[in-house]
């Protein structure tokens, strides 16, 4: 039964794509199927194998390190803060992300990084059929973050038809950064974490050509990065240490925004409707939650979920999953857990936005006009993947 249901959600998934769909006679068909297939098969690999489990395993290991070595830094700072016994949320948890950011400067600094975004980008350009650039965009969001990788591309921008700049955005958006993945892995299954990225990338390919399908000639596709301005180690070190703080309090804003505004909700919701916010968000979505995998019994608090991450962000929706009552089955957790490892959320858009206005004020404006259709285009990506991993519990 849950191949049926797997495979109508899969239909119906792509059909809500295909309403949007700029020009749907210019789809390509065999790039999807690809795609799609790749999507098996890495999940297959990594959550149905010892070499996946392993591979998991490891980078859950070298994560966990690198948390206990930033532990190291934010315990003498701010260690005295914390009740003993219990956990801080911004210390324990945020806070890390000031660490992870300083050795992605020095990755960075190395070009390291920079030779594995262009030649693993450079590989899944000659599966998803696109070009150079989206396929290098895809990459480094993972790895730079949504609004940061513009700037690596700066050159290109203001040459992009908005055919292309939306792909970008849709790449941007359905990935996390790599520096917010050690904070994830706190709250969810290592393995769903690792599985979601992976997913992540395909997906926002499959998204984009069906909603956005065209086909880049070959004087289009150039791939033009900029190089950070020269500077010393130091220098480098010293400003990614001070951005990965700035993520970490931006975040920690957000976060008090939100769960305030919700809580308020659910207070107000209950006084007039006797139901809260989010189950009534809850019963919205449930039909999605069951389409995709979760059953019935478990849909509507899944449902609630996935409506808290799109309306507020990933790391509310994310906060709730760990530290609620919920009794969900394994195969609901492995579902919801990929479904909130991305930035597809209202906030995003403004992210993004904000992020190209900065270089480019035309492409900045383009980019706000399909803002909603980017969301939506984003959040079909994460629904599509939760399904291909409910496929295998």
């Amino acid at each position: 039964m849950k191949y049926i249901i797997g495979i109508v959600s899969i239909v119906v998934i792509c059909a809500l794509a295909l309403l949007v769909s700029n020009n749907r006679k210019a789809i390509r068909v065999r790039p999807l199927f690809v795609m799609l297939g790749c999507q098996f098969v890495m999940t297959a690999l990594l959550l149905k194998t010892n070499v996946g489990n392993t591979a998991i395993g490891v980078i859950a290991d070298v994560f966990g390190n690198l948390l206990a070595y930033a532990q190291e830094g934010v315990n003498f700072v701010f260690g005295g803060l914390a009740n003993k016994g219990e956990i801080s949320f911004f210390i324990s948890v945020l806070l890390p992300i000031v660490f992870i950011s300083a050795l992605i400067g020095i990755l960075q600094h190395w070009k390291i990084l920079g030779f594995i975004i262009k030649y693993i980008g450079l590989a899944l350009s000659k599966i998803n059929g696109m070009g150079r650039l989206e396929s290098y965009n895809a990459v480094a969001s993972a790895i730079l973050g949504q609004s940061e990788v513009f700037i690596s591309v700066k050159k290109q921008l203001a040459l992009l038809p908005e055919k292309r700049l939306y792909t970008l955005c849709t790449s941007a958006m359905s990935t996390v950064s790599m520096a917010i993945v050690g904070a994830y892995m706190v709250m969810l299954d290592p393995r769903y974490v690792v599985t979601a990225l992976v997913l992540n990338l395909f997906g926002g390919f499959i998204m984009a050509s069906l909603i956005n399908p065209y086909q880049v000639s070959p004087e289009e596709d150039i791939l033009a990065v900029v190089e950070a301005e020269k500077q010393s180690f130091f220098e480098v070190l010293a400003e990614y240490i001070l951005d990965g703080f700035k993520v970490a309090v931006i975040v920690g804003a957000m976060l008090i925004g939100f769960i305030a505004l919700i809580t308020m909700a659910n207070a107000l919701f209950s006084a007039v409707f006797s139901i809260s916010f989010q189950e009534a968000l809850g019963y919205l979505f449930s039909p999605l939650a069951f389409l995709v995998g979760v059953p019935w019994a478990e849909a509507v608090q899944a449902g609630s979920l996935m409506a808290t991450k799109i309306v507020s962000n990933e790391f509310v929706a994310m906060l709730n999953l760990s530290q609620g009552d919920f009794h969900f089955s394994q195969r609901t957790v492995a579902i919801i857990s990929v479904f909130l490892v991305s930035f597809a959320n209202f906030s995003s858009i403004g992210i993004i936005v904000g992020a190209i206005k900065a270089l480019d004020t035309q492409q900045g404006n383009n980019a706000a006009r399909f803002g909603l259709k980017l969301l939506y285009g984003s959040t079909l990506v994460s629904f599509l993947n939760a399904t291909v991993v409910g496929l295998f519990f």
